[in-house]
Order: C-alpha cells, then sequence, then structure tokens
C-alpha cells in the first residue's frame, strides 16, 4: 500500500557514518564522506521505494550556505526532492550563550535576532542565485529556550514574516512550551508559517502540542521533528544512541502520535514532512520504516 504523496520523511541530516553498511554501501574517502554521500542517500530504497524524500540540513544553523554549495547539493539530489534548512542563529537567538564558539560576543546581546533584512541578504540570496527554489522545503526557524515573555517573543515574529517573501515557506519550533497558545497560533496562521511538532527533551508530546495549537495547523503544510526522548537531556540522548546504527530503544508513544498527527495533517490535504534524529530511538532510518509500516496498515 503506498503513503499519500503528501508525506515526506527525511532524517535530521544525512552525514552518519554509523549508516555504512545500511543507507550507504559505496566506500568513500573520510575527507570526503560528508560532501559525496547526498546521492546514495536519495536512492536509499525500502520495500523498492525511495525511503527519503526530504532531509534536513542542521550546518547551515551555523552559516549560511553559499550558492556553490547548494549547486553541489542539485548535482546530487533527484527532481522532486525538497531540502528543509535549519536558518542561521544569528537571526534566532536572542543573545549568545556564555560558550568559547561566540568569542567576544558570548553572553551579550545579539542585535541582528529577527532581523528580516539580513534573512533576505545573507540567507535566501544563495537559494535565488543556485536556482535552487524547486527544492527549497519550509525554512525551519529553531528558537532555544529563552526569557522573551509570550507578548513580546509573538510581536517580534510578527514583524519578522510580515517582511519575508511568499514564495518560501517557513516553519517555527519553539523550546519554551509555555508560548503555545492562541497568540502564537494567531500569529503563524496570519502569515502562513507552520508550527514545528518537535519531540524534544522538555516540551509537551505531539499531540498535546497539537491540543495547545487548538487542534489546527497554521500553513497549508506541517513540520514533524522527532529528536530526543521527552524527560531526556540530550547529552543523554546521545551516549544512548551512539554510534546510531541500531534502534536502542523503541518510543511507542512517540510513534504512535506522529503517526496520529501525519494522518490529521494528510487527512486535511496538506503537505507533512517528517523529519528523524537518530537521538530519538537510535537509529533514524528504521525508525523511519517503522512509521512508514504503521501509516501503511
Amino acid at each position: 500500500m503506498s503513503l499519500s504523496p503528501l508525506i515526506r520523511f527525511g532524517t535530521s541530516t544525512w552525514t552518519y557514518e554509523g549508516w555504512q553498511g545500511q543507507v550507504y554501501l559505496k566506500q568513500y574517502a573520510k575527507a570526503t564522506f560528508a560532501r559525496e554521500c547526498l546521492g546514495e542517500y536519495c536512492q536509499y530504497l525500502y520495500n523498492g521505494e525511495p525511503l527519503f524524500r526530504t532531509v534536513g540540513n542542521d550546518s547551515t544553523f551555523y552559516r549560511p550556505p553559499t550558492a556553490n554549495q547548494l549547486r553541489q547539493y542539485l548535482k546530487q539530489i533527484p527532481e522532486d526532492f525538497e531540502m528543509c534548512f535549519k536558518v542561521w542563529e544569528e537571526i534566532t537567538i536572542p543573545s549568545y550563550a556564555k560558550q568559547a564558539r561566540y568569542g567576544v560576543k558570548a553572553g551579550q546581546p545579539n542585535p541582528r535576532f529577527l532581523d528580516a533584512k539580513l534573512f533576505k541578504d545573507l540567507v535566501l540570496t544563495p537559494y535565488r542565485d543556485a536556482k535552487f527554489e524547486p527544492h527549497t522545503g519550509p525554512f525551519l526557524f529553531e528558537f532555544q529556550r529563552h526569557g522573551r515573555s509570550s507578548e513580546e517573543f509573538c510581536s517580534r515574529l510578527d514583524t519578522f514574516f510580515s517582511q519575508l517573501p511568499k514564495e518560501f515557506r517557513y516553519a517555527v519550533e519553539i523550546r519554551n512550551a509555555g508560548l503555545l497558545g492562541p497568540e502564537y497560533q494567531k500569529v503563524l496562521a496570519s502569515h502562513g508559517v507552520a508550527h514545528v511538532y518537535n519531540h524534544w527533551s522538555y516540551m509537551p508530546s505531539l499531540l498535546e502540542q497539537h491540543r495547545r495549537m487548538d487542534d489546527t495547523c497554521t500553513a497549508p503544510f506541517t513540520v514533524l521533528r522527532l529528536l530526543t526522548p521527552l524527560k531526556m537531556s540530550y547529552e543523554a540522548a546521545k551516549t544512548r544512541a551512539e554510534p546510531y546504527h541500531k534502534i536502542v530503544g523503541e518510543l511507542p508513544d512517540m510513534r504512535r502520535e506522529a503517526v496520529e498527527l501525519v494522518q490529521k495533517v494528510v487527512a486535511d490535504n496538506r503537505r507533512v514532512y517528517v523529519l528523524v534524529n537518530n537521538r530519538s530511538e537510535g537509529n533514524a532510518p528504521l525508525t523511519i520504516q517503522a512509521l512508514m509500516k504503521a501509516l501503511q496498515e
């Protein structure tokens, strides 16, 4: 039984050496593996069909891609394939964490937080230059936990999205459960921006997030990101899951709620992107196969 074409499964990223012998059967030099394996990722079959019709790109959280990088992706991906890019953190962090990688900016407010001009100039321009638009899935705005009030955060989001071009799609992932509610939902809906349903350490379950969003989607598409077990830190999830070559612990509630939410979205004739991280159950491709099987049944 075929899945609805509205459903696109993919992993949070594709560059895991732990998938060699599973997703990757070709031999790659260590120095070129990350650059060259995307084509084989796209060709990976499950029951005779491509398993992955999308993929996340987490690296763009740390720096926007160049047009040349995007052109390299174009050489490897098939015609009907979309990539979901995380948005550069310069746009999404209100202040810099006290981490060495931020240098003198560590601990300081970020003056470029939700700067629409910066986003249009430095993030969107390479996609246009590389003619990557047909393969661009929703841009993922990941907002780490912060101390901003719901009123202030939603006001900033509203101003920001009102200035963005409409030919791209946008999705917001929050880590503050208290922001889920009518004000947040109204802002997203007014701009056709999706909420990212994230199965993450300290967020409510997927269906509880949907309930707090009044059981409605805010865009013609939506995104699920299955990241870590609930009530488990990133570090603990990483230690539990490495080296990512097998399922280390099924999360039956996560699977059941993901399937139910996907069914709700598709029944409403909306496209849904499901991005699975290794740190949820240990091996994202096997988790995706289980979700596909459950949907087909």
